[in-house]
């Protein structure tokens, strides 16, 4: 019998953050669930999400609440159903829910069993998007602007294809800061390697560059999570944010909603063209991305010198706790 050959070659790994639904575990993070605007006419609203599905709909005074979405009756969709006295109720039986998830009657008029409730995801509704925490409450809140709601003209949308990926992948490129200058040619005024923060859920820089147009891009840039990117600063000295928040359908899958603000000035039309082209350099961004991003085997290995920013992203994704406390009502 032959012996294994010592000298074969092997790949070297630094330790990867483990995959979502790795041990039925996912991030604990603030995930978009769907656009405010697709919350219309008093309808519920379907997600697929970890794996299982969520319902979303509008209670009293406006509430957005996400719950899991099948009926503890007999796993009917609740999306299907329709909401009634500010209540969502199920189509088959007529099982109703208040915004908190508790069962509240039954159709057919028998007293609700003890226990009939749906998971209750904590929910922000906040910038024109629905989100939900991966937990019993939030490890941490979503960030705020530095201006005033009423002073802000956002614009948000929600990109029509997935990615064969987990949202850390796609976050990571915020701190792989070789891929700046690499991928998309920019020229770096000065070091964002000296500008990198963290804290124990969210990890960023500052960006000072010059993009292929000529154009000036100043930002902070700070990923939330492991799924949030969070970004402010000027383009051509006018400031603007762009927030793209992944969601995850399910685990190796990201779905990406986008938000792209500025301030209200004199003329809304100038802003309305401001945020065009602000998308427009996102977008590219997003373009140069798309190819490697759709066909990546991420596995983190030899990385240099120019990787630290990176590898200690890398460290930060694996201090992200873990959970999954909706396993039971989501599928």
């Amino acid at each position: 019998m032959s012996l294994p050959d010592e000298s074969a070659p092997r790949r070297r790994l630094v330790t990867p953050p483990p995959a979502e639904g790795a041990d039925g575990l996912f991030s604990q993070t603030w995930y978009p669930i769907c656009l405010s605007d697709e919350l219309t006419g008093g309808k519920p609203v379907g997600v697929d999400f970890l794996g299982g599905r969520v319902v979303v709909f509008r209670g009293p005074g406006g509430r957005a609440q996400v719950l899991s979405a099948y009926c503890v009756h007999v796993g009917a969709d609740l999306s299907v159903g329709e909401v009634v006295d500010d209540r969502l109720r199920c189509r088959f039986h007529h099982w109703s829910y208040d915004v908190d998830g508790r069962c509240t009657g039954t159709g057919i008029g028998d007293p609700v069993p003890e226990g009939a409730r749906l998971f209750r995801f904590p929910t922000a509704e906040k910038y024109g998007v629905v989100w939900a925490f991966n937990g019993l409450r939030p490890l941490f809140e979503l960030p705020d602007l530095p201006h005033p709601a009423d002073r802000l003209v956002l614009r948000a949308s929600a990109f029509p294809r997935s990615l064969p990926s987990d949202p850390w992948v796609i976050t990571a490129q915020t701190l792989d800061l070789q891929h700046f200058s690499q991928q998309h040619e920019f020229g770096l005024l000065t070091d964002p390697s000296t500008t990198v923060r963290r804290t124990a859920h969210s990890m960023g820089c500052d960006l000072d560059l010059r993009l292929r147009d000529g154009a000036d891009f100043r930002v902070r840039a700070d990923i939330h999570g492991t799924n949030i990117y969070w970004q402010t600063g000027t383009l051509d000295g006018r400031w603007f944010c762009w927030i793209t928040g992944v969601g995850l359908p399910r685990p190796q899958e990201s779905v990406s909603t986008f938000i792209c603000g500025t301030v209200r000035g004199d003329d809304d039309d100038e802003a309305q063209r401001f945020l065009d082209t602000a998308t427009g350099v996102m977008m590219s961004l997003l373009d140069d991305d798309a190819a490697v991003l759709s066909t990546i085997h991420y596995r983190p290995g030899l990385l240099t010198e120019s990787d630290e920013t990176l590898r200690g992203f890398l460290d930060y994704l694996n201090g992200i706790p873990r959970a999954h406390p909706s396993a039971d009502f989501l599928s």
